[in-house]
């Protein structure tokens, strides 16, 4: 696998690296753009061979042991990678992933639950020292990085159907709302999951912490029915960092009062999570029934 960049529309810069694919976009003087992106590519082809080099770490799970006793892989004990230098991302990216998953180590999760996020909020960082830029984001998959002066704003949609690719929901963001990353889950999407949600959105601090709480919110969107059919995550993916537990393959139609209960479960997590100062807002979308946590002037149902 090679690394490769392009400027698309808009003046846009497209990067891909195997399962890596970046849209970053920027907005500030012609010269600042240039040096941005100058330096993301520069630091970009080292990102997933340091991500590589540290995956048997990353899969693991993040917990506290029968004692109480915290895993080894504390934010503070990441090995060095041995590619990580000036100027290259990788080994910095897997820390934003065990910080990221660390408040919820009372639960089942790996790092692997904040890696596209890290990766775009450590590609932003990079950009961001390289040049003075009015407004960036780097989109990692639906997972996006923002960084927003004063006068800046961000939107973007959200779709919980990628197999009917129309918005839902629209998501409107300034730097007066302290996000600076969203994240997407749900057993729709590119990751596993433990519940049921088309989709759970999730705004917070950075892409990181969005991601993480996406993956805990989207696996408590859940119930017990004939209609959801389950399988072994390593029996989908054979790589899974999910092992044995069941993760969802298909959700049949449901009742009003299972899709209810279901996003309510999924609901209370996310007070749960919003009542820790560790995201802004989450939206939760299944089978037509949405809701908003947090932040209800910065979501809001497409027309």
């Amino acid at each position: 696998m090679t690394a490769t960049a392009r400027l698309i529309t808009g003046n846009r810069l497209h990067l891909q690296h195997g399962p890596i694919d970046l849209i970053i976009g920027a907005d500030g003087v012609a010269a600042a753009i240039e040096r941005a992106y100058r330096a993301a590519w520069a630091a970009f082809p080292s990102i997933l061979p340091a991500l590589v080099a540290q995956l048997p770490l990353l899969r693991t799970p993040v917990e506290r042991d029968a004692s109480g006793a915290d895993s080894a892989a504390t934010p503070c004990v990441l090995p060095p990678s041995p590619l990580e230098g000036k100027g290259r991302g990788g080994g910095n990216a897997a820390r934003r992933m065990i910080a990221a998953v660390w408040p919820y180590r009372d639960r089942f999760i790996t790092p692997m639950a904040a890696v596209a996020g890290s990766v775009a909020d450590e590609m932003l960082a990079i950009m961001c020292r390289a040049a003075q830029l009015d407004r960036a984001y780097v989109n990692n998959g639906g997972d996006i990085a923002i960084h927003l002066t004063p006068e800046a704003t961000f939107t973007a949609g959200v779709v919980g159907d990628l197999s009917y690719p129309a918005v839902d929901a629209l998501i409107a963001v300034s730097a007066s709302d302290n996000v600076g990353g969203l994240a997407t889950s749900g057993w729709r999407g590119r990751s596993q999951s433990l519940g049921i949600a088309d989709a759970v959105t999730v705004l917070a601090r950075t892409a990181a912490d969005a991601d993480a709480a996406a993956t805990m919110i989207a696996n408590a969107v859940n119930v017990e029915d004939p209609a959801i059919r389950r399988l072994p995550a390593q029996a989908v993916k054979d790589d899974s960092d999910l092992g044995d537990l069941l993760v969802t393959v298909n959700v049949g139609q449901l009742t009003d009062g299972q899709r209810r209960r279901a996003i309510s479960n999924g609901a209370a997590r996310a007070r749960e999570i919003l009542s820790k100062n560790l995201i802004v807002a989450a939206y939760i979308q299944l089978q037509g029934e949405m809701l908003v946590v947090g932040g209800q002037s910065l979501i809001a149902r497409a027309a």
